[in-house]
């Protein structure tokens, strides 16, 4: 905290004000210093707020201080919740110092962590324009960037042939007479100029995201075409006549279509389009000037599917094993992704995911062929209208292949006019990708041709939704939610596990047992099957625990697993057992995990779990039930926070913890931010205490690992390699103006461009390696002193071409022996990569140099010249 104290300056005024004035300032800086001392924020940021109002020509002496005193103020804000106060503070800060990019930059993590992406992202975004070398901006607007511009925008506009095809058919319609037109959902404006540049006399274009509107602002006006084009700020849902637009327009022109076709809101919008804006449409066999009529580019759409086999999206979408290293998922716990939740949820969710499915890892196989599941004509109001009272009709598929049924695939082909249209199958190469809808509860998902596919299809809340999948065939029907357990399968089980499992999941599954819906990330779901994790963990624990007292651990290991085949047979735990001193285990894991359970085999072992969702803890609890392990094994340490009176200063009085677990690496393939900082503070230390963070938004665990005790993983080592791929290239940035059809977007769009793509997965993604994989960077989490923020590294050209990215990934060590690939096929992570912002040409043979920098949790590669 700053501590010298700024003496107010005299202004031009005399006088008894003037004195009067400068006498209540100085008593207030003192106030504000006094408040400080006795960390009173929130009176001391009341005092700063005084003297800035009563002399502003203080602004550049207080400045520090004034953001040290806002700073923790709304920690304390934050932590009891009171988020109106604390907006309202940054507020009046910003108001005091509007170009403060360090204010910026805090307010940007205040509204991230309240959900607030986009309006986070503007702020990160203007942090970063006020001081370009501000990296904590920087590193904060590159991975919300997703939510300010998201890639989509990259890849649409390099798509040459959907914006041909769009041009042409708004050229046309044009050329007949269309000469007013309404673009909605503008984007970067690129409709509405192909509408200008065709000859239309009015072209009116609303965008709702404030940036993309002030982005179309940019390229309406280098493209010298502001005069012929209006920009909104709104919803087309808002506009009025005349209020906003003098009149009906004769054509409305929109790409707010998403992979499922309506998800953006289509349908709605074109509803009130042709209500309040549009002219009425021109009837069937109608002549005459098509200035005096309504149409709507695109005129209409087919929607087709195909069921697939694809094991990439069922480890994904559907827990596909009973037993995690050991541990047995009773059947009273189903697991569902998002995309599988039902229309019934309290938040509406899009019903399906979205694949690229020519790039899916391990491919896909088609067990039916294509089928159609409903035309929409978007010029026919009526049938519009329709769509979302329509009641849910039934689909009957014949089966071709025989296979897994994991999902039904959508794609539509879009009908711009009766000429131009364009497809977003997956044999297409398109910008688009394909929705998924996961088929879960099967009783079998094995299907044979000369099955039958069965589904609902519905439109509701206008989304297009495929449920009540089931699978009919001549010799029986497999109807959803169907046991897939049954008394006669327990003679068919192979192993003393399998017995165990079957004979958990059938105590479970008894009438009065209770059952829980746990709602999961896919990309928990994909942890939960990967079973080599698990498995890697558990040996990992089993040797810390075992090198720190091993005849204590042999011998509770020896009475637990007695316990467990007692109880495995009678379904009763021995209590009676006398409890030896617990080893403590935490799990810091970001999101589901079950390695709390898993410790909690390892003899006596007092297991803590980070999960925050209430779903999740119950699901944690049922599982424990399942295994015979008593509820009060598993804690939950978050709950201990709650209450700020009831600070949990560690485990026990006299206990440290054994092992402390770390989420170091994010399912997109980025370093987990504050992971560093986070291990720095749990190594073995004497001293220890609970401190609660705003800045982490978290409590965290200060110095509390004990003597011996391991931080998992120990080191993480990073690998990348040179590739060239255009893929990369084109997902990253628009390329210049051809693409655009000569129209000038690239410059703006790509202010917004991050040097980093993540969730790639290398095996799938289209691209040249021009040299062999190489460790560009160590990160120990046990000894974080070690690390170095600077490192060179010489990469081997083995393959002439150009350098156009860097994909890297990670072998993380839980010890020396142990480690896990995010690469492998069968991680839940993805990958990531660094795209040059220029190609290099390299030939065979040659060397390059890469620069890395470890800047806190985040890491930058750059090719040294």
């Amino acid at each position: 905290m700053p501590n010298s104290r700024p003496r107010p300056r005299r202004g031009a005024r005399s006088g008894a004000g003037a004195v009067g004035r400068d006498r209540l300032v100085s008593r207030s800086l003192q106030s504000a210093e006094h408040c400080l001392s006795a960390q009173d924020f929130g009176t001391a940021y009341a005092h700063y707020l005084l003297v800035l109002s009563l002399a502003p020509e203080l602004k550049d002496d207080v400045k520090e201080t004034f953001q040290y005193t806002l700073f923790r103020w709304a920690e304390e804000l934050d932590a009891l919740s009171r988020t109106q106060d604390l907006l309202g503070c940054y507020e009046q800060a910003l108001e005091l110092f509007p170009d403060d990019e360090v204010i910026c930059n805090s307010m940007g993590e205040h509204l991230f962590r309240m959900g607030f992406r986009d309006e986070a992202a503007g702020y990160f975004h203007k942090a970063v324009k006020l001081n370009p070398d501000f990296n904590d901006a920087k590193e904060n607007f590159y991975r919300v960037a997703n939510w300010l511009v998201e890639r989509w925008h990259f890849i649409m506009l390099n798509d040459t042939k959907r914006n041909t095809v769009y041009n042409a058919a708004i050229q046309d319609a044009v050329c007949l007479g269309s000469k007013s037109v309404l673009d909605i959902g503008a984007g970067t404006g690129i409709l509405s100029m192909f509408a200008k540049k065709a000859g239309a006399h009015s072209v009116y274009a609303c965008e709702l995201s404030k940036t993309m509107y002030e982005l179309a602002c940019d390229v309406v006006a280098a493209n010298k075409m502001e005069a012929g084009i209006k920009l909104l700020h709104m919803k087309s849902l808002d506009i009025e006549i005349p209020k906003h637009i003098p009149e009906r327009v004769s054509l409305v022109v929109t790409e707010t279509v998403d992979a499922g076709l309506f998800g953006e809101g289509i349908v709605e919008s074109l509803i009130h389009a042709w209500e309040h804006l549009l002219l009425q449409p021109k009837t069937r066999g109608e002549n005459g000037n098509c200035e005096k009529y309504g149409k709507v580019i695109p005129a209409s759409a087919v929607l087709y599917g195909m069921a697939v086999e694809c094991a990439e999206i069922r480890r994904h979408h559907r827990v596909c094993t009973k037993d995690v290293a050991g541990i047995c998922l009773p059947t009273n716990v189903k697991f569902q992704s998002p995309a599988c939740s039902s229309v019934d949820t309290e938040e509406t969710v899009e019903p399906y995911t979205t694949e690229k499915m020519s790039r899916v890892p391990g491919g896909y196989l088609a067990l039916t062929e294509c089928f159609e599941i409903m035309t929409v004509d978007f010029n026919n109001l009526q049938e519009l209208k329709s769509l979302a009272t329509k009641k849910s009709g039934k689909i009957g598929i014949p089966v071709i292949k025989e296979g897994i049924l994991d999902a039904i695939v959508v794609w539509f082909v879009l009908q711009l006019d009766d000429e131009h249209s364009l497809s977003t199958s997956p044999s297409e190469e398109t910008c688009w990708e394909q929705a998924v809808y996961p088929v879960h509860d099967l009783a079998d998902y094995w299907i044979k041709s000369g099955d039958q596919v069965m589904m609902e299809v519905s439109c509701q809340d206008c989304y297009l939704r495929i449920q009540n999948i089931s699978v009919f065939s001549s010799e029986h029907e497999m109807d959803v939610g169907k046991d897939f357990c049954k008394d006669k399968d327990l003679f068919s089980l192979g192993s003393e596990a399998e017995l165990c499992s079957a004979l958990a999941n059938l105590q479970t599954s008894k009438p009065d047992a209770m059952e829980q819906t746990c709602i999961l990330e896919s990309t928990e779901i994909a942890l939960l099957n990967n079973n080599l994790y698990h498995e890697s963990f558990k040996m990992a624990m089993r040797k810390v625990l075992s090198s720190l007292t091993p005849e204590k651990l042999c011998q509770a290991m020896d009475t637990h697993c007695q316990n467990n085949e007692m109880s495995c047979g009678s379904g009763q735990s021995n209590s009676e057992e006398s409890i030896p001193e617990p080893f403590y285990v935490l799990d810091v894991s970001e999101g589901f995990s079950i390695l709390p359970i898993i410790a909690g085999t390892l003899g006596q072992v007092k297991p803590y779990s980070s999960v925050e969702k209430d779903q999740h803890r119950i699901t944690l609890d049922l599982i424990s039930e399942a295994n015979h392990f008593p509820k009060e094994t598993l804690e939950f340490w978050l709950r201990h926070v709650e209450d700020e009176s009831a600070v949990l200063q560690r485990p026990k009085s006299d206990k440290l913890w054994s092992i402390i677990i770390l989420d170091v690496i994010e399912p997109s393939g980025l370093i987990q931010q504050e992971i560093m900082e986070k291990a720095a503070i749990s190594r073995p230390c004497l001293k220890f205490f609970w401190v609660y963070t705003q800045k982490w938004n978290c409590w965290i665990i200060w110095c509390l690992l004990q003597s011996g005790g391991k931080i998992f993983p120990q080191y993480v080592l990073m690998f990348g390699l040179l590739v060239e791929s255009q893929t990369l290239v084109e997902e990253s940035a628009v390329q210049g103006t051809e693409r655009t059809l000569g129209l000038n977007i690239a410059p703006f769009i790509n202010q917004f461009q991050v040097p980093i793509r993540v969730f790639l997965d290398l095996s799938s993604l289209p691209c040249i390696p021009l040299s062999k994989p190489v460790e560009l960077l160590r990160l120990d989490l046990m000894t974080p002193y070690l690390n170095t923020s600077n490192r060179e590294v010489k990469v081997h050209i083995c393959k002439s071409g150009q350098v156009t990215a860097i994909p890297f990934w990670y072998h993380m060590y839980l010890d020396d022996e142990i480690r896990l690939d995010t690469s492998s096929e069968a991680s839940h992570w993805k990958q990531a990569a660094v795209v040059l912002d220029n190609p290099i040409q390299v030939e065979m043979g040659e060397e390059l140099v890469l620069s890395v920098q470890h800047h806190k949790s985040n890491v930058s590669i750059t090719v040294k010249q």
